[in-house]
């Protein structure tokens, strides 16, 4: 307290005038004095600075701010930037820090400095802090900004911390209420991000993340830099176009920032209504109709306009059921020739479409407002932090250009907990004109969490399901496409390896013959069976039918028929050659003979003229016993032994064999192409059948 009696020095008298106002303006509010700049004081978190931050602060200015939080808590103060002149030792120009308000309060400390560095955080012992500053006679100074909040939030920044004073690759931070401050710029927008050099808190603010009067948790994830920013506009925030960077910043959230259907078409145009819709002819004398249904975000073509220009128009949306909303985009009409957009409005939002209630931000008691759009083309977003619950939303448009003009799209996901608080309607706003309407439009809410800034749209059951069977069935398509192409290509593979024209592999000779190596060996008691022909049999036949009759009981190839010189055969057909033994020029003789047996590689066809037999001599058979006439002869052919004849181009010898008692030989004509009857070597021929038997030399 200043004594009376003492007198003042000179250079104390415009800081005690300015104290002594600070006395009488005590209990008027949370800041008092003509030394307050920018301050935001939210029941959590808040931002203060002093008056003309960050320009140099005037002489002899106090202000007092005022700091209560939730009973319970303790309140955390931290600097983001601290210039105040320290010419006078702090006697003039200083900031005090008070536990606790009014009285009672006791101090925590006394604070100046140009450039002073305060890294450490000031705590309280209680709910509330007293704040206060004081400015006398000084040729410089910055000031001070600083923000609060509750100690449970350990890792609180401030409105001026960006992505380059973390090294982090990702971090989570606590960001203060009232980071939306106009000496603040921000580079960049969702989806693509932020540059380095912005203010975390105010890209969090116009991302949508956080919330400018209450503040919020931010999780911001770092990467590599783009060669460009775009600039847009979001909750009263606008970024700038910026150029490269070596890093960017986005943010990560739970992400309900999915569009509900406008666009799309998910909401049906019967779901899209308003209170009136603008009409006119054209040149041609055709009605022009601007309808609701025509207010879907970036649909070519004019927008939805209201007839009337009045402050009871309304454009209204039915999402078929509740919905979490957690934003809003604008445009306006998006045709040159007509500049028409809605540059403030409310919103409204009902479970029935009977009962409203007008959105507001927690803790404050008037109607939220909200930024629109600055031209017709651009679009202009905004968040609800809270989200709206509902399934009716009403856009009432404020502020307009010209006429009642826009397109929109909602933003938010499927509704699963929670609900926004609600509250009465209040009286719908006289009628009023673009020309004498005049709202505060420069607070705004912030956007819902959003994913790296870009956020997956939350579908609906419908689409969830059909995003389950649409892989399951083309997957199932494919594995049946790729089986029969399998089969296909496999059965493509059979042909080429059998041939065109061939059998397949196992009717195959060849395939029969490797087969038999592993089956058993032939009994030498089945090898010893002739082929036994009856008399009756082989004399009904005509000569060329004999040799099909010796060969129908052959199983794979034909036996010989003759055997001798194997240069006097001509082609006419193939035998079967011994498997086992090594191929030669000679065959086995088929009719036995008793000397010697020879084998040829191949078969070698009958003589061209020869005859298949040899002819009978008829010869005076009355000086020769003959058999009965009742016995038939039996003839037996056997081709068996393994030698090679002993001199090639000599016939072989043919034993006769009879199943009577007295067996003889009968001579016979020598066959055509063979030796005579002089040869040294006799010809003997087995008789043949249904002649009678004789004997002699």
């Amino acid at each position: 307290m200043l004594s009376p009696e003492r007198p003042l020095p000179a250079g104390t008298r415009p800081a005690a005038a300015a104290l002594l106002l600070l006395l009488l303006l005590r209990g008027a509010g949370a800041q008092k004095g003509d030394g307050c700049g920018h301050t935001v004081l939210g029941p959590e978190s808040g931002t203060l600075t002093s008056i003309n931050y960050p320009q140099t602060y005037p002489n002899s200015t106090v202000c007092e701010w005022e700091i209560r939080v939730n009973s319970g808590q303790r309140v955390q103060l931290k600097f983001g930037d601290f210039d105040i002149e320290d010419s006078d030792a702090c006697h003039f120009n200083y900031l005090r820090v008070y536990n606790g308000i009014g009285p009672t309060r006791t101090e925590i400390g006394k604070y100046c400095g140009l450039g002073f560095q305060m890294d450490s955080l000031i705590e309280s012992k209680s709910n509330e802090v007293t704040v206060q500053f004081m400015s006398g006679t000084h040729l410089s100074g910055r000031g001070f900004l600083a923000s609060y909040s509750t100690t449970d939030k350990s890792d609180l920044i401030t409105c001026l911390d960006n992505a380059s004073h973390f090294s982090e690759p990702e971090f989570n931070k606590y960001c203060p209420a009232g980071c939306v401050i106009p000496f603040v710029d921000i580079s960049g927008t969702i989806p693509h991000g932020y540059s380095d050099s912005s203010s975390l808190c105010m890209a969090g603010v116009h991302a949508g993340v956080v919330s400018n009067i209450l503040g919020g948790q931010i999780n911001v994830v770092i990467s590599k830099g783009i060669p460009y920013y775009e600039h847009s506009l979001a909750n009263n925030v606008t970024s700038k176009a910026g150029r490269l960077s070596t890093s960017l910043f986005t943010f990560k959230t739970s992400g309900c920032y999915g569009t509900l259907g406008m666009e799309s078409g998910v909401i049906p145009d019967s779901q899209i209504t308003a209170s009136s819709s603008l009409e006119w002819p054209d040149q041609t004398g055709q009605a022009n109709i601007w309808t609701p249904e025509r207010a879907r975000l970036k649909r070519p073509g004019p927008p939805w306009a209201a007839f009337s220009t009045d402050g009871y128009q309304w454009l209204q949306i039915d999402l078929n059921k509740e919905k979490r909303i957690t934003g809003i985009i604008t445009t306006g009409s998006t045709i040159a020739e007509y500049y028409y957009y809605i540059s403030a409005y409310r919103i409204l939002y009902s479970d029935d479409a009977q009962k409203w209630t007008v959105y507001r931000e927690p803790g404050v008691d008037q109607d939220k407002v909200f930024q629109g759009n600055t031209e017709y083309y651009q679009e202009v977003r905004n968040n609800f932090i809270p989200p709206i619950i509902a399934r009716f939303v009403r856009v009432n448009p404020l502020k307009w250009h010209q006429k009642i003009a826009m397109k929109v799209e909602l933003l938010g996901c499927q509704f699963s907990i929670g609900r926004a608080p609600k509250l009465t309607m209040p009286p719908p706003p006289p009628p009023q004109s673009s020309n004498d309407f005049s709202l505060q439009t420069d607070k705004t809410t912030s956007t819902p969490e959003i994913k790296n800034t870009t956020v997956t749209p939350t579908v609906t059951k419908d689409v969830a399901l059909a995003a389950v069977l649409v892989p399951v069935l083309v997957m199932v398509f494919t594995t049946l496409i790729l089986i029969l192409v399998c089969a296909w290509h496999w059965r493509n593979r059979k042909k080429k390896a059998e041939g065109t024209y061939d059998l397949p592999y196992w009717d195959r000779a060849g395939w029969w013959k490797g087969m038999k190596q592993f089956l058993p060996a032939k009994s030498a008691e089945h090898e010893e069976t002739p082929v036994r022909y009856s008399n009756s049999e082989v004399s009904h036949l005509r000569p060329r039918e004999v040799p099909t009759i010796l060969q129908t009981e052959s199983a794979e190839y034909a036996q010989p028929l003759v055997g001798g010189i194997v240069g006097t055969l001509h082609q006419r057909s193939t035998f079967k050659p011994e498997e086992g033994k090594e191929a030669s020029y000679a065959d086995v003789d088929p009719y036995n003979s008793p000397v010697q047996e020879v084998y040829h590689a191949y078969a070698e066809p009958l003589p061209v003229t020869g005859p298949e037999y040899a002819t009978p001599i008829i010869m005076d058979m009355s000086g020769h016993p003959t058999a009965p006439l009742g016995v038939s002869s039996i003839s037996t052919f056997k081709a068996t032994g393994n030698q090679a004849p002993p001199i090639v181009g000599i016939c072989n010898k043919l034993l006769a064999r009879t199943d009577s008692s007295s067996s003889a030989h009968a001579l016979y004509d020598t066959p055509k192409g063979m030796p005579g009857p002089g040869s040294s070597v006799e010809l003997v021929y087995q008789v043949p059948q249904s002649m009678p038997h004789f004997t002699g030399s």
